[in-house]
């Protein structure tokens, strides 16, 4: 058996019961599914192309920036009608292209901080126009990351978001406990250390404000995550204490389900393979990539640039000929498939770490 066996919709973008069906399967089965920050049609199909070879679903996600870099960094974006505009359109595309590549993919958007509100105010405005339209909204989840707010501020507005995704079955997911570091013009390097380590009564409270609203909902919880990459020892992580909120919540409910909340990894650049296995252990179903991806896509590029300078210096004339073209090297379907190739093999290396690959 395999997790489409659980799914309504096999390949393509999927929504609703499908995203919760799927997020269940991998609890179950102790796996975690990547999601990998996309700001093109290239770093798309990079993440799609490894999740079909390793018959893995897949979650693409867009941060604000991201998707103003979608839309072109000459649109204006003072009011985040620049991010909105190419949320939306990235969107679109992957909804074009997900159902050739025959895997299921969770359509997601990343960290929404509270000035980032209007963006996500936008994108809802496009899921309920698309809900209207289909019976679904456009993106299968979105993240509002309230985490730098008072908890209580934080816990009220994500559940008036959570009101308004409900009707259409969509999925939000939440932080509590900042993740350090720094990544996309969010800054948390100088953050109190004790700020990045949740507490279980934090997360029994969300559990109960949000799970009446609706089950659609996952937690990124703080156990010492940070973005970005540091040497080996600088990040201290605790995954552990996701078990214990597990344990938290599940007596306060009297529950049977040793783990009945969703949590999500964020930070995990630099994580050895057994901490992400740990985390996956106490729930952890979905496992934010970003930086690595980054560093992969360049460095195919990269090496090609290095070994290919003398023929991408000029437009003709190379070491085998003063008359050679060299269109065949500058050409950016060439050059830009190296990135592609590159990321795509890192994209595959997460599936596996995560336990990923395999599970369709």
């Amino acid at each position: 058996m395999g997790a489409t066996e659980v799914l309504s919709r096999k390949a393509g973008v999927i929504v609703g019961d499908d995203v919760l069906r799927l997020f269940e399967y991998a609890r179950e089965h102790k796996f975690a599914i990547p999601a990998i920050n996309v700001t093109s049609s290239s770093t798309v199909v990079s993440s799609l192309e490894a999740a079909r070879d390793a018959k893995s679903p897949i979650i693409l996600q867009m941060s604000q920036g991201g998707a103003a870099f979608f839309a072109g960094k000459g649109v204006a974006n003072g009011d985040q009608a620049g991010s909105v505009a190419g949320a939306v359109a990235a969107a679109h595309y992957i909804r074009s292209v997900a159902p050739a590549y025959g895997i299921p993919v969770v359509l997601h958007t990343d960290h929404c901080a509270k000035k980032l509100l209007p963006w996500l105010d936008g994108m809802m405005d496009a899921d309920e126009a698309y809900f209207k339209a289909t019976g679904e909204p456009l993106f299968s989840s979105h993240m509002i990351d309230l985490s730098e707010e008072p908890v209580d501020w934080n816990i009220e507005t994500t559940a008036k978001y959570l009101k308004r995704a409900s009707p259409m079955k969509q999925w939000l997911e939440m932080e509590i406990g900042i993740t350090g570091g720094e990544e996309d013009g969010v800054n948390n390097e100088d953050v109190d250390n004790n700020s990045l380590y949740t507490q279980p009564e934090d997360i029994l409270n969300i559990f109960n404000t949000l799970s009446p609203i609706s089950p659609y909902f996952s937690i990124a919880a703080g156990f010492g995550n940070v973005h970005g990459v540091y040497k080996p020892g600088n990040v201290k992580l605790h995954p552990e204490l996701l078990g214990k909120h597990q344990e938290h919540v599940k007596a306060a409910l009297k529950s049977d389900n040793p783990k009945p909340v969703f949590f999500v990894f964020h930070g995990g650049s630099g994580s050895s393979k057994q901490e992400f296995l740990d985390a996956i252990s106490h729930g952890v179903v979905k496992v934010n990539v970003d930086t690595d991806m980054q560093f992969a896509y360049c460095a195919g590029i990269r090496e090609y640039m290095v070994s290919k300078q003398d023929y991408l210096k000029t437009s003709v004339g190379n070491p085998d000929g003063a008359d050679k073209p060299n269109k065949k090297f500058f050409d950016p379907r060439v050059w830009v498939r190296e990135g592609e190739k590159s990321m795509s093999a890192r994209v595959k290396e997460a599936l596996e770490d995560f336990n990923t690959a395999g599970q369709l």
